[in-house]
Order: structure tokens, then C-alpha cells, then sequence
């Protein structure tokens, strides 16, 4: 990005510090300024920065937000926010809005044995403790220099949470533009288990923007099912980033839907820091119009034993853009890794891209692992083959980017949510693609 803009966002974050620093614990504001210092120097990746290469969203903020960006306060009732809830799902709720944690529309379920739930500004000693650093991305350094709202979830050990844990984020754009940065972290002890729900949506025609963090720490034996369901309108600007650590024999499962936004760009990165550890990795972007969508992700194999799965699916419409950059990265010790990679695409015009990089870095060798890309258009005999057994041309196609796109939403454990998105990509099939 350029100097001056690096420099009026600089200048908006002290101004927003300096007006909350009666508020603030002294710890939470070492930490701002930890993000400040790092986000001075780094600012925000430009497009000779290779890991934002097709990413266009620096470019965008620069032109939408040039004065910085100003949180926006609570606008929406209890009432308004209930709409975005998933009809007939029994869960947890945290709700977030405009970046801001709403008790009103929040609801814990679960028993206290089962669940602590706790906002950011009580637990700062959580940020001390992350390992996520600011140093090493703008976007992380940004998020961490407003370093505010957000959640620690506590799951203790050998606890098996009954109910999913959802957490809403809404952008209610309709006064104008806004911005969050939420932070948050999510702690599995000793062979615990639960499924955590992320959800995205905006309303309003002004640009919205959320730079969001999610933290994960999953002890010896934990297993959590984790999922991002990304439903926002053509005016929300997103940085995603999820940065996982996983102990010994722990298992994590990901699935992230990104069925809207404007520009979208989801960072997902797992860290396998003990042997017998498994880690999935499912994902699903359908786009139409001038979105774009950008997924990276990264497994870092570090011990021995371990496994990893990862299926990306995308749909391109109209001139939509997406993009895949994927990696397995197998240490030397992590002998006996089994990892397998594989990203899946069609493009439905001649005006829809993708850029796709699947990439192996092994530095073992006794593993086993293997990627691979496809691209290309529905196939014409498939097509043929349907409308032969009496099937119009539009319902031929629609059925088979529906098996197409059902592939992974399939994986979704809760089964309310799975009913709700398969119907839904129905929906977007019947009215957009076909």
C-alpha cells in the first residue's frame, strides 16, 4: 500500500487507542501497540507481495477507506439479529456486530461444565500467550493493533459439548461504512470435543469490511469440527485468517462455504505439533458477478504420523475470480505422513478465472503424499446423457454442479446446517448458474 494511506491508518488506530485508553487494561494496550509498531512497518501486502498476488483488496480499502477505518457502533436490535439465525438449529450464540460483542442477542446453552465463554477485554492474557504474530502479515498486524472485541471459548477437558457453538458476525452497513477487526480463540483441553460454528453476513448497500482472526488450540486428544459459512453481500470486503495448533492425537476438521462477499480472502493455516495428529480441510466457493474469492491454505506436518485431507471445489460465473494457493509441508521428522491435496474447478463462461497453485515442500522420506488441479467447463456428454433421459438443458446442468458442489457439503456434521446449505445451493443454482 501506499505511504500516505499507511500513515493515515496508523494515525486512525492511536486516535481510536488514545480515546479508549481510560478503558483499557494496561496489558490489552501493550498489545495494541505491539500491532501498531508492526503494522508501521509492514502496512498492508501490495500486489508484488506473492502470497497477495490476485488478491485486490488492498487496492479496494485504499479507495473505500482512505481516511481510516472508524468502528461502527451496535445498530441492530436483538430482534433484527435473531433473522440471520439458522432456522431450527438448538446452539450456542455469541453475536457480533459491527465487530461488537451484543450480550442481548447472545445465548449459552450448554452447562458451565461444558462451556466458558468469556469477552476479549476480560482475558488479555490470552493475546499475550498468541502466537499468531503480528510481524509476519499487515492483516494480522492491523487486527492486532484493535485488538478489542472478541471471544476466548474454553472447552475443558474431556468435555463433549452437546450443542454447536455458533458465532454470528453481521456488518450492518445501512448508515454508511464500516469496519471490525474481531479476535478470537478457541480452546479444546484433554480429548475434548465440540463443533464451532463461524457465520457471516451483512446488511445495508455501504462497503463493509472485517478483518477477523480466529485462534485454535487443541490439547492431546481434542477433536473439533470448525466451519466458516460466508453468506455477506457484494459490498463486504473480508480477510478471514484461522491459525490452528494441534497436539499430539488431536483432530481437526475444516470446512469453509463462501457463497458471497465483494472481495474475500480466507487464510487457513494448521500446525501439527505432535505425532497421530489428523487435519481436513474442505472448501466450497461459488461466485458469480465481479466477486472474488482467495483461499490459502497451509499444513504443516512437523511429527511423525500423521495425517492430512484437503478438497477445494469452486464455481465460476459471469467474470468472477477465484483463486486456490494450497501447500503441505512435511518436516524432517514428520515421518510417515500421509497427505493428499486437491483442488477442483468449473468455470461456466468464458469471462470466469481461476489461479490455482497446489504445492508440495517434503523434506522426509518416508511419507506419502500427493496434489493435484482441475479446471474445465460441465461436461457436454453428461449433459447430453440427462437431457436424453427427458431432462431440460438447465435442470441437466443444474444437477450436476449440485452433485458437484454437495461433495463437500456433505462433510458438515450438524445436520440442521447441511439440510439448510444444500437447499440453499439449490436456491443459487435454480435463480444464478444455470
Amino acid at each position: 500500500m501506499n505511504q500516505h494511506t499507511a500513515t493515515t491508518y496508523t494515525q486512525t488506530i492511536q486516535q481510536a487507542h488514545a480515546a479508549a485508553s481510560g478503558s483499557a487494561n494496561p496489558s490489552l494496550r501493550q498489545i495494541r501497540e505491539r500491532g501498531i509498531q508492526a503494522f508501521g512497518n509492514l502496512g498492508l501486502p501490495h500486489p508484488k507481495h506473492e502470497e497477495y498476488r490476485y488478491t485486490p483488496i488492498v487496492k479496494t480499502l485504499e479507495r473505500e477507506f482512505a481516511e481510516g477505518f472508524s468502528p461502527a457502533p451496535i445498530t441492530l436490535s436483538p430482534d433484527e439479529a435473531r433473522q440471520f439465525y439458522f432456522e431450527g438449529l438448538q446452539a450456542n450464540r455469541l453475536v457480533f456486530i459491527n465487530g461488537h460483542f451484543s450480550p442481548e442477542a447472545s445465548q449459552i446453552l450448554s452447562p458451565e461444565g461444558e462451556i466458558r465463554v468469556r469477552p476479549l477485554s476480560e482475558v488479555s492474557e490470552q493475546l499475550q500467550s498468541s502466537v499468531s504474530e503480528p510481524e509476519k502479515d499487515g492483516f494480522v498486524a492491523l487486527n492486532t493493533a484493535y485488538a478489542e472485541e472478541g471471544a476466548l471459548i474454553e472447552i475443558p477437558a474431556k468435555a463433549e459439548v452437546s450443542l454447536p457453538v455458533v458465532l454470528h458476525f453481521l456488518s450492518d452497513s445501512r448508515q454508511g461504512k464500516t469496519a471490525a477487526m474481531p479476535r478470537n480463540f478457541i480452546r479444546l483441553g484433554r480429548h475434548a470435543k465440540a463443533s464451532v460454528v463461524e457465520v457471516y453476513n451483512t446488511i445495508g448497500e455501504s462497503t463493509s469490511f472485517l478483518n477477523a482472526l480466529t485462534e485454535v488450540d487443541l490439547a492431546d486428544g481434542a477433536q473439533l469440527d470448525y466451519f466458516k459459512i460466508q453468506t455477506e453481500g457484494d459490498h463486504a470486503l473480508q480477510v478471514n485468517t484461522t491459525e490452528v495448533q494441534q497436539a499430539s492425537n488431536s483432530r481437526f476438521s475444516a470446512t469453509t462455504l463462501t457463497l458471497g462477499g465483494r472481495v474475500v480472502r480466507n487464510n487457513l493455516t494448521i500446525a501439527q505439533n505432535g505425532s497421530n495428529c489428523h487435519s481436513d480441510m474442505y472448501g466450497l466457493y461459488m461466485l458469480h458477478g465481479k466477486q472474488h474469492v482467495d483461499n490459502h491454505t497451509l499444513i504443516d506436518h512437523r511429527q511423525p504420523n500423521s495425517t492430512s485431507n484437503e478438497l477445494y471445489k469452486g464455481i465460476m460465473d459471469d467474470t468472477s475470480t477465484g483463486v486456490f494457493n494450497g501447500k503441505i509441508w512435511v518436516q524432517q521428522a514428520a515421518q510417515k505422513t500421509n497427505a493428499f491435496q486437491s483442488n477442483k474447478n468449473i468455470l461456466l463462461t468464458n469471462g470466469a478465472t481461476i489461479y490455482t497453485k497446489p504445492q508440495l515442500e517434503i523434506w522426509a522420506d518416508d511419507v506419502k503424499c500427493s496434489h493435484g488441479c482441475t479446471t474445465g467447463q460441465l461436461d457436454d456428454e453428461q449433459v447430453f446423457y440427462l437431457r436424453s433421459r427427458g431432462i431440460e438443458a438447465s435442470a441437466a446442468r443444474a444437477l450436476l454442479l449440485y452433485a458437484f458442489a454437495a461433495d463437500i457439503i456433505e462433510h458438515i456434521t450438524i445436520e440442521q446446517l447441511k439440510e439448510h446449505f444444500l437447499a440453499l445451493i439449490n436456491d443459487k443454482l435454480e435463480t444464478r448458474f444455470v
